[in-house]
This record gives C-alpha cells, sequence and structure tokens, in this order.
C-alpha cells in the first residue's frame, strides 16, 4: 500500500540531482522529507521512491534506516556548525552575530516538522547522542563565546553569569519543540525560536546593546517588507 508521504511528493527530479552521486542523493533526499515529515513517518520504500530508486539500491549504500538517520544527522550538524564560524567571522559584533544566526535558524526550520528532535530521541539513539554531543559542546562553546565577546564590547551587562545562562541558553534552544507546549497547528516553529533568542538576548544586553538590537531589528523589518514586496 502506497504511504502518505509517497503520494505527497513528486518524483520528477532535478537534472543536477539525477547527476549527483547515488549516496549524496539519498542523503539529500533523505533530510528533505525527514525535515518534512519528522522521521518516524519516512520509511525507506517512501525515499527510494521518490528518488525513482531501486531499494536494493538504497540498501546499496545504507544498511538500515538507523545508519541513514544518523548519516543525515551527522551531515546536517556539520553544515551547521560551519554556519556557526562563518557568522562569528561575518559579525560586526556580539549582537549581530545573534541577529545572523536568527536569520539562519529560520531559514532552516521554517518547513521543519517539530517531532523530528522527538522522534530522533525516541528511535534513533545513536544518532541522536551525536546531536545531544553538538548542542551540549559544541553549541554551548559558541553561546559562551558570544557571551565573553558582548561583555568585552559593554553590549551584554558585566554581572551575567555565563555557565548558567550559556546552559539555559542551551536548553531553551529545545522548548520550541514541544509539541505539548507549542502545538504546530498553532505556533510557527521559526517564530517561536525567534521570540525566545530576542527575549533572551534584551536580557543579557545593556543600554548600548539594546540600542543595537532596535538597529538590527529595524533593518531586519526592512529586508522582512522588501521580500515581501518581490514575491
Amino acid at each position: 500500500m502506497e504511504t502518505l508521504v509517497t503520494k505527497k511528493v513528486s518524483i520528477v527530479l532535478p537534472t543536477h540531482f539525477v547527476r549527483m552521486d547515488p549516496k549524496e542523493r539519498i542523503l539529500i533526499k533523505a533530510e528533505e522529507m525527514f525535515m518534512q515529515y519528522g522521521i518516524r513517518s519516512v520509511s525507506m520504500d517512501d525515499i527510494a521512491n521518490n528518488l525513482g530508486m531501486s531499494k536494493k539500491t538504497l540498501y546499496h549504500y545504507y544498511a538500515d534506516k538507523d545508519e541513514l538517520v544518523h548519516a543525515v544527522v551527522d551531515g546536517h550538524i556539520n553544515g551547521i556548525q560551519s554556519d556557526c564560524k562563518v557568522s562569528r567571522e561575518d559579525a560586526k559584533d556580539a549582537i549581530h552575530e545573534i541577529f545572523i544566526t536568527m536569520e539562519r535558524i529560520a531559514e532552516e526550520i521554517s518547513n521543519m516538522n517539530p517531532m523530528l528532535l522527538y522522534d530522533l530521541e525516541k528511535f534513533h539513539f545513536r544518532a541522536y547522542q551525536r546531536f545531544r554531543e553538538h548542542k551540549d559542546k559544541f553549541l554551548l562553546q559558541i553561546v559562551r563565546d558570544n557571551m565573553e565577546w558582548g561583555i568585552k564590547e559593554e553590549l551584554y551587562r558585566p554581572d551575567v553569569n555565563i555557565d548558567i545562562l550559556s546552559k539555559f541558553r542551551i536548553e531553551s534552544m529545545m522548548i520550541p519543540f514541544n509539541v505539548t507546549v507549542f502545538p504546530p497547528g498553532k505556533y510557527n516553529l521559526a517564530h517561536t525560536s525567534e521570540v525566545i533568542i530576542e527575549h533572551f538576548l534584551f536580557g543579557l544586553a545593556t543600554v548600548k546593546g539594546h540600542k543595537l538590537i532596535q538597529k538590527y531589528n529595524e533593518q531586519k523589518n526592512k529586508k522582512m517588507s522588501y521580500d515581501e514586496s518581490k514575491k
């Protein structure tokens, strides 16, 4: 019986996508489908059908779904870590880094299924451990570095407890994915994440920092209005 996922997604693939290495094509399509539908809802059959590929070929590259999920998560995390480093290099100051990050997060999770992290934790332990390591080590250090930068520039309060608040910030990243608190039909994942980040940022900032937040907010709103007008 054809699944819901197979019905929803077209198997007509762009020429450049078809010419890719099969293993890369599988990763890209699997990530796309996991992000949209969650992990549990997508079967190996769904992925093979949407690639126009036989299951035999799919299993040649990935022994089972768990191995494929781990590869997708690992690749996604590597991409996030590269983006974080670029955001730091591109930022004019600590607050600007947060705004760059917010924009990239919004792009990344605008169409993300909130059940994805639940599925990962419940059904794919090894991949979830990879995500936890990324969150609790890499992302935590990114947050700590940003706080230290902001304090040095007098954009954040000097009395900020970096140890406690960096861990608080990391855990608050997970709140928008709690579908009991923020049901997907009522709350937009990207918008909820942005509201929480901005609230946290205002709590850190000095008067000088508040002025910069307002400046970057105005720039962001102008850009959004411009983008909307082009549609």
